[in-house]
């Protein structure tokens, strides 16, 4: 029971514990949404966030930042309005258009991060810049496109007459595999060398890590979830220059709410999902409340700050406290000239020791 509750109140932990008590105070002010097909629709527009987020978190948990996101996804959503037009026939072919597109740019953020030392901060705001310049300047500003019913299903159809739940939209389902893979990726190599490279980039040098090409690999992971999210997005928001405005840094608020610790090294990709669903549990319990939208971003402020500061002084608990269990040695003995310290054989880094690689545990 005491480890139950350490786990809840852990940054790791809390973040399901907090989705608890929001989607109870949702049900309270508005029992619809316990129903079936009102909550379906709450998953329908979480899916892009959470999916976006889970690309956020391989960067993240690498030691760095992917400022990009929002713009590729508005990209996206541009290419495929106009080139797809009301041609069924252009759905597959742009479809792979976009991917190849969003993985050219992760590998171009990532190349430039790793190879030229540029800090990914500035590498990934300069391609903001550059993709949304590149889009005002295609559009006008402007609403432009209108892609194909066939396109625009994949993101608002989805399943009918399914039993208990009746609609099961398919970006639900499209999280959910992507959600898998990204939980495989943690489970294999790879995956275990991101955190390794965001823990300790010169210790996992050292052990034979290629630190450029797997910061480079989180990159290209999370262009294509911002593809994936752009291609779902086009079913319900439309072709315009705006949609993925500032989905970048609700990605980042919500993996830092799934206690992924900011400068890499720590995370779990199932708790950023979950932060992702505390976020739009958030908003849509303010929205209810009645409180206006434009307080939205300095909601979004304060929980990155708190959300930060608790995993820092978790974390700082946590390191403190095995040194406090720890027996102080034994005085040498008079006259005998003391024992000179062994050094550590093996790295600093808590992923390349063998208590460390669990530190995605479950994802």
């Amino acid at each position: 029971m005491k480890n139950t509750l350490r786990t809840l109140v852990s940054p790791r932990g809390a973040v399901f514990l907090l989705l608890a008590i929001l989607l109870v105070a949702i049900i309270i002010l508005n029992p619809a949404f316990a129903e079936p097909g009102q909550f379906m629709r709450f998953l329908q527009r979480v899916a892009p966030v959470a999916i976006i987020a889970i690309g956020q978190y391989f960067v993240i948990v690498a030691g760095e930042f992917d400022l990009s996101q929002g713009s590729l996804i508005t990209a996206q959503v541009v290419i495929a309005g106009n080139l797809v037009g009301q041609d069924d026939s252009r759905t597959i072919p742009v479809m792979l258009l976009m991917f190849v597109f969003g993985a050219v740019i992760g590998l171009i953020n990532g190349l430039i991060t790793t190879l030229l030392k540029v800090p990914s901060f500035i590498v990934t705001l300069g391609m903001m810049l550059a993709l949304l310049g590149g889009i005002l300047w295609w559009t006008g500003g402007a609403a432009t496109g209108n892609p194909a019913d066939s396109f625009r299903n994949i993101g608002r159809g989805g399943l009918r007459d399914v039993p208990l739940l009746d609609f099961v939209p398919w970006s639900v389902l499209v999280l959910a595999g992507w959600l898998a893979l990204a939980i495989w990726i943690t489970k294999r190599p790879l995956g275990k060398q991101m955190i390794a490279v965001g823990d300790n980039p010169v210790a996992a040098r050292f052990a034979g890590v290629r630190t450029w090409w797997v910061t480079t690999q989180s990159f290209i992971i999370s262009s294509l979830s911002a593809t994936v999210a752009g291609i779902l997005l086009v079913g319900y928001a439309g072709v315009h220059p705006s949609v993925g405005r500032g989905y970048e840094f609700i990605a980042i608020t919500a993996v830092v709410l799934g206690g992924v610790v900011l400068g890499g090294g720590r995370g779990w990709v199932v708790a950023a999902v979950a932060g992702a669903f505390v976020l739009e549990a958030l908003f849509l319990l303010l929205n209810i409340a009645g409180v206006p939208s434009t307080l939205r971003n300095s909601v979004q402020g304060v929980i990155i700050i708190a959300a930060v500061a608790y995993a820092g002084v978790s974390f700082r608990a946590r390191r403190a406290r095995p040194r406090a269990a720890a027996s102080p040695q034994a005085s040498p003995d008079p006259g005998k000239e003391p024992e000179p310290p062994v050094a550590p054989a093996q790295s600093d880094s808590h992923v390349l020791r063998g208590e460390g690689s669990n530190a995605n545990q479950g994802g």
